[in-house]
């Protein structure tokens, strides 16, 4: 059942009376995925009325992610928390994707009065085992934290987890949205009988059997990355390309609404192209010991479980395709002559995804219980 959005503004309303103040920590590893996830947690926990800090130790991607101040959020370097005192610790931190807090810091939680709630905020996945991971306690026995409770929150795509950032007012947004308009708006105009296409992956992308797949005229919107060298000399007769400059988070949005389909890659474009309601294809991120596969399968597998079986079978074969997983055969084909088919399951699938409370309400109710303060 959803929740109506008076009961979460009463919830959410006590969750940040209780605790105001909420620490949030990031590393940018070899892109910016991980930054652009802790982004939108902390500005969405800003615009509900916390007060929010991000310490990240390369906030350079800021300049066109989020150009414009959030009120209540400061973006702060790593480094700087080292100078943090035990008064000035937040009431909860998190910690993003195993990022390993500095160690001054986790010392000026230690010696706080009351200790803060400290979440390790982790990778998005469809496995079983995130199930059975969400919530769990790590009480940390040794280190600058000793004597301190580490929790577990796994986002996901079911009841029985954290569920996915959604900011208030977001499905409005996109229903709403006039999507040829803002393309044209932009000098991004499709012609007549073109159809559009977002493309975001990485550089080992089968751009030859991608392009070889796709009939009909498409314009083609690359973003920055290895698109844009890859793509331009392979294009086939009936497609063309725009390279498209740096986009804030909530342009990139925008263009995911815009868009006939979009290639997608990583966790947070993943997340945002659900929400989008169009259909989407998933370069997830290459593991050398292949544990992206099963990652991908079961996310398939939740997706498209609603589809009819012919959609549901060349959609599946199609992303595994494009992952290097699966031959590309007349499934692959198929799959991209049936975009309307794959529209109507990414609604039944977003429908399906709204039904859970969102990431930031539950993190906040989350976040209450665990300093022992009833919500």
């Amino acid at each position: 059942m959803v929740e109506s959005p008076d009961s979460s503004s009463r919830a959410a309303s006590a969750a940040l009376t209780a605790l105001p103040r909420w620490d949030l920590f990031c590393r940018v590893i070899d892109n910016h995925g991980d930054l652009g996830v802790a982004l939108r947690l902390a500005r969405d926990l800003a615009t509900r009325g916390a007060r929010v800090r991000l310490w990240c130790d390369d906030l350079s991607a800021l300049d066109w992610m989020q150009p414009a101040p959030v009120d209540g959020l400061q973006t702060l370097p790593w480094d700087a928390s080292s100078a943090i005192s035990a008064t000035d610790v937040a009431d909860v931190v998190i910690e993003t994707f195993g990022c390993e807090l500095p160690g001054a810091y986790l010392a000026a939680m230690a010696a706080r009065g009351r200790p803060p709630v400290w979440i390790n905020l982790e990778y998005l996945s469809a496995e079983g085992y995130v199930e059975r991971s969400h919530g769990l306690q790590s009480p940390q026995f040794s280190g600058p934290g000793q004597g301190l409770d580490k929790w577990f929150f796994y986002p996901g795509f079911t009841p029985r987890t954290g569920g996915l950032p959604r900011e208030p007012g977001l499905l409005e947004q996109v229903l709403g949205h006039d999507g040829r308009a803002w393309l044209a708006a932009r000098g991004w105009a499709p012609s007549p009988g073109e159809r559009v296409l977002s493309v975001f992956a990485y550089p080992h992308a089968p751009w030859d059997a991608w392009l070889e797949q796709l009939s009909g005229p498409w314009l083609m919107l690359l973003c920055p990355g290895a698109a844009q060298q890859a793509v331009p000399p392979r294009l086939r007769p009936g497609q063309r390309s725009i390279a498209l400059p740096y986009l804030s988070q909530a342009d990139y949005d925008r263009l995911l609404w815009s868009c006939d389909l979009n290639l997608v890659r990583g966790e947070d474009s993943f997340v945002r192209a659900q929400w989008a309601g169009q259909p989407m294809i998933w370069q997830i991120y290459f593991q050398d010991d292949g544990a992206h596969a099963a990652k991908l399968d079961a996310f398939l597998g939740q997706a498209w479980s609603g589809a009819a079986p012919p959609t549901r079978a060349a959609w599946t074969a199609l992303n595994r395709s494009w992952n290097g997983l699966a031959p590309w055969d007349e499934r692959t084909q198929a799959a991209l002559t049936d975009l309307p088919q794959a529209r109507g399951q990414a609604r039944q699938w977003r429908a399906k995804l709204m039904e859970q409370p969102d990431l930031v309400t539950q993190l906040m109710g989350f976040a209450v219980g665990k300093a022992g303060v009833s919500g």
